[in-house]
């Protein structure tokens, strides 16, 4: 079973710092994207930051410069690292990762693999920011 396993989340004053981390597990062939998005209370969710297999990465214009994305592909884990956290980044926050899948599969011709892909969510994480 593939799944994505978050950790990190809590509670901190304003300015402070916090750092999440996201693994994923099972058998999984590769890794297009892995991100962060965040959901405050009434609103939509939204893209925080997403790192790409090869190191490129985006951010939502509010976190630019406070917040870092990283990625340990070797782990299959991506970490966000918030500097100057403020009350408005107070969220639940979601990992997610676009996976590829390989599976074996019987065809007429006998046995063979086939690729899945596939979209991850974490089960989200819950930071708090006090001012």
């Amino acid at each position: 079973q593939v799944q994505l396993v978050e950790s990190g989340g809590g509670l901190v004053q304003a300015g402070g710092s916090l750092r999440l981390s996201c693994a994923a597990s099972g058998s999984i062939f590769s890794i297009n994207s892995m991100g962060w998005y965040r959901q405050a209370p009434g609103k939509q969710r939204e893209l925080v930051a997403d790192i790409f297999s090869d190191g490129r990465t985006n951010y939502v214009d509010s976190v630019k410069g406070r917040f870092t994305i990283s990625r340990d592909n070797a782990k299959n884990t991506v970490y966000l690292q918030m500097n100057s956290l403020k009350p408005e980044d107070t969220a639940v926050y979601y990992c997610n990762a676009e996976t590829v899948l390989k599976k074996p599969y019987t065809s007429y011709f006998g046995p063979t693999e086939v690729y899945e892909y596939l979209e991850l969510w974490g089960q989200g994480t819950l930071v708090t920011v006090s001012s």
